[in-house]
């Protein structure tokens, strides 16, 4: 894609690229068109680093001491001079030093000294065996075998090198870098600020939990699960609650939303019935570059902007609103909040036990249940693959990843699975 294209002129004159279609795209190409046109806009703030845990680091993080800063023992046991044991294997014990110890110790020759994990190294010594290794006796160990030179000593600088790079601008940070970034004395890092979601459903049928419901009404689950998705990424949600299926409210809606957010989500009003407005208003007051996608279910989601904030219209059906969120909202989320080489679970092969019934035309996700047993995946789908039929996420953990043109499975065919420890 040329570099000179913008979302603008590109939903204005769709024919300016040959592969582009927003009636049927594909959901690579719609990653990639979704990549290409977002807007970001990072802001940094400093944080403690106690707090710093899923939050996204803002510059590269370079280390100004050692880790450790002292050659210490891994364990228990003596140290010692490996040239002592040349002429005896018999060692006298000169002193025991224990973790945190700070006065300078130098071992003589045919002497070794007791140390804990964690203690320094005594100057003197190369070499540390742990007590189960030496039969003591007294004031004195005797080594039976042999051991490497250097065994068992965390050298200087082994885990981080002064002056180093630990983490590298962008890294989504989690208690491992937590607690690296506190292992070189950091007690504040620079992050970037968390970003805010703005996001409301749309539908005269759509009634929030905890509200009486009338036959013809449906409860709003999209607003629960959409929100429980965007708290586990770590961004700041605005709830803008279910708006009725009227244009002009819908549009003063989006125009709150684009001054109070980073980004939009709705859903619901994305798909071509008489009451589905989501389109024709975004087209009035923003820009739509796709509504469409080839896959199953998921086909009617709509991504542009409104102004200079991302817009993202997922379906109303509750599955195909969860699928297209993790495999194309996420990502552009990660993306806008900074983190680098955010990449979806991989896909796996998977014996499938089950038939599967499928056309060709269009990517489908199914809900599954994989196990494993010798070693081999294999994979049930659910029996309902409904949109609306959310109980089929909740009983999955995984999903059935079928190509575009791939055809019905027969039992014990592989097929490419996605586990949802990774997305959900």
């Amino acid at each position: 894609m040329k570099k000179t294209i913008s979302l603008e002129n590109l939903a204005k004159d769709p024919g300016c690229l040959s592969e582009y279609d927003p009636n049927a795209m594909t959901i690579d190409k719609a990653g990639d068109f979704i990549s290409k046109f977002l807007d970001v806009r990072l802001k940094i703030e400093h944080v403690n680093t106690e707090d710093a845990l899923n939050r996204i680091l803002a510059d590269d993080l370079i280390s100004k001491i050692n880790v450790p800063n002292y050659n210490n023992s891994a364990m228990d046991g003596f140290a010692f001079n490996l040239n002592s044991l040349k002429k005896n294997n018999k060692l006298k014990i000169s002193s025991t030093i224990l973790a945190g110890d700070l006065s300078k110790q130098n071992i003589k020759p045919g002497f070794a000294a007791q140390v804990m994990t964690g203690s320094k190294i005594p100057d003197g010594t190369d070499t540390v065996l742990p007590f189960e290794l030496v039969d003591q006796k007294d004031d004195s160990i005797v080594i039976n075998e042999i051991p490497v030179k250097g065994a068992n000593i965390r050298k200087l600088g082994e885990d981080i090198k002064k002056k180093g790079e630990v983490l590298k601008k962008g890294t989504f940070l989690r208690s491992a870098e937590v607690g690296l970034i506190a292992s070189i004395g950091i007690s504040k890092v620079k992050v970037f600020k968390k970003l805010r979601v703005a996001f409301f459903s749309t539908g005269d049928e759509v009634v929030k939990a905890g509200q009486p419901i009338k036959s013809g009404q449906v409860y709003d689950s999209n607003h629960f699960t959409i929100q429980s998705m965007l708290k586990r990424i770590n961004v700041d949600f605005i709830d803008l609650g279910i708006i009725p299926d009227e244009k002009k409210l819908i549009e003063k809606t989006l125009k709150r939303a684009e001054k109070l957010s980073d980004a939009i989500i709705t859903t619901g009003g994305v798909s071509v019935g008489k009451a589905d407005y989501m389109k024709e208003i975004l087209k009035k007051i923003g820009k739509v570059l796709f509504w469409k996608l080839s896959i199953k279910p998921g086909r009617p989601m709509a991504y542009g902007a409104f102004k200079n904030t991302p817009y993202f219209g997922l379906p109303g059906n509750p599955v195909a609103a969860m699928i297209t969120f993790y495999q194309l909202v996420q990502p552009a989320l990660k993306h806008l909040m900074g983190q680098i080489n955010y990449k979806l679970p991989p896909l796996l092969k998977a014996k499938c036990i089950s038939p599967i019934t499928k056309k060709p035309g269009r990517m489908e996700f199914q809900r599954g249940f994989y196990t494993i047993k010798n070693g081999e995946l294999s994979v049930k789908p659910n029996p309902h693959q409904g949109s609306a039929i959310l109980s089929s996420m909740s009983k999955a953990n995984c999903l059935i990843v079928l190509d575009i043109e791939q055809k019905s499975i027969k039992v014990n065919e592989y097929v490419n699975i996605q586990f949802m420890d990774g997305l959900v």
